[in-house]
């Protein structure tokens, strides 16, 4: 069939595997021009189809050589229907992993329950023995905990006080004004469970208890912190209380690993274009800006030129990973430069509808969202028939 992208709000319903393909192949591509990294040997990856994830598996795969097992949850395609792109990008992780000699497995489920947990456990005993990296990079907007049963659906809201500020429609260029109405102290428990450490920690217990981590383990999580200007609706909302938790949960895993030599880091990333940020109001019009002036300063990077940075000079130096008062990696430390968010806040006052094209980088930002799905890669035929039932051989 031939494929293009069908939009329905912040969501993109079709994914363009020969152009999934692509995207791996140009990550792959800089991992290796970086040089080799000596990083962990066995590492299993908790999220691994998009985004971080995805970065910290190629980046383990091609630029340490490590044997890698990626736990997702995507759909999978059938004759006339697309799969989820995470899908196409697992599919073609593989097969590269494959090409290089590289092991590689994947399970395809939900990375809360305990099924899934128990399923990788298995797979790592019966192939790896144990493992010295674990990244733990779920995205989901809900979670069934899996000892209460409970379904938990997180909400992006202020607390306190509705939040009004500036935001733009990606697709049509509008600036306009919204209105975010405050939360109820069970929107932050229910996105406190579903954004939080809880499951990480879950996941750390049941590999501890398996005798699964090896000697010296390293586990990271992602947040995120961000500038003023987006604090009110994110850091200081529902989400940052579950990146609170989600940095808290990282001291008592740290803790429970003091056994082995092993550690838990979260690492603060950069605002990047992803599913979840481009329905977040407030956060396309700060990237569209934030991108312009980290572009024209050399200084902007995808999830790849992150997390490759992140292993080569903060995690595999061979010294005292560098951390901040609070004990997180900051990898964000670009966007957060003085000189960046001086010049973005300047911008934020002057951006209307008709202001943001010569002021921001909202160009970029589309052609990123595209990205996600395969779509606006050069070198790709997309007038071209294209098989959409690909298979991931490493399945388990």
């Amino acid at each position: 069939m031939i494929i293009e992208p069908r939009m329905r709000g912040f969501i993109c319903l079709t994914a363009h595997p020969k152009g999934c393909e692509k995207n791996i192949l140009n990550q792959i591509e800089f991992t290796k021009s970086q040089g080799p990294i000596d990083g962990a040997k066995k590492v299993l990856v908790i999220g691994a189809s998009t985004g971080f994830g995805l970065a910290s598996r190629i980046t383990s795969a091609f630029g340490s050589n490590a044997a890698t097992i990626g736990v997702f949850f995507e759909k999978a395609p059938a004759p006339g229907k697309t799969a989820s792109p995470g899908w196409y990008n697992s599919a073609a992780f593989q097969e590269e992993a494959e090409k290089a000699g590289l092991y590689a497995k994947s399970i395809n489920g939900d990375a809360f329950s305990t099924e899934v947990k128990n399923k990788t456990i298995e797979l790592i005993k019966a192939d790896l023995g144990k493992v010295d990296l674990v990244i733990y990079s779920l995205a989901s907007p809900v979670r069934t905990n899996p000892v209460t049963g409970v379904l938990h659906r997180s909400v992006l809201k202020p607390i306190g006080n509705a939040f009004t500020n500036k935001t733009v429609d990606f697709h049509t260029g509008n600036v306009t004004d919204i209105t975010i109405a405050p939360c109820t102290d069970e929107d932050i428990e229910n996105t406190v469970a579903v954004m939080g450490g809880e499951d990480w920690e879950m996941w750390i217990d049941a590999l501890t208890e398996a005798d699964a981590l090896a000697d010296n383990a390293l586990t990271i999580a992602y947040s995120y912190i961000g500038p003023s200007l987006t604090e009110a609706v994110y850091r200081k909302g529902t989400i940052g209380r579950a990146k609170d938790h989600l940095e808290a949960t990282a001291f008592k895993i740290s803790n429970k690993l003091d056994s082995i030599g092993g550690k838990a880091y979260v690492s603060v990333n950069k605002a990047l274009v992803t599913q979840a940020s481009s329905a977040i109001p407030v956060i396309p019009l700060y990237i569209s800006l934030l991108y312009k002036k980290m572009k024209e300063k050399g200084v902007h990077e995808g999830c790849i030129e992150q997390i490759v940075r992140l292993f080569k000079e903060r995690l595999y130096t061979g010294e005292a990973v560098p951390t901040d008062e609070k004990g997180r990696i900051r990898i964000d430390d670009l966007e957060m430069a003085e000189d960046i968010q001086a010049k973005v806040s300047e911008l934020w006052e002057q951006a209307t509808t008709e202001t943001l094209p010569a002021i921001g980088d909202l160009n970029g930002y589309k052609s990123d969202f595209l990205n996600l799905f395969g779509f606006g890669f050069d070198g790709v035929d997309y007038q071209a028939d294209v098989n959409e039932v690909v298979e991931i051989k490493g399945l388990v």
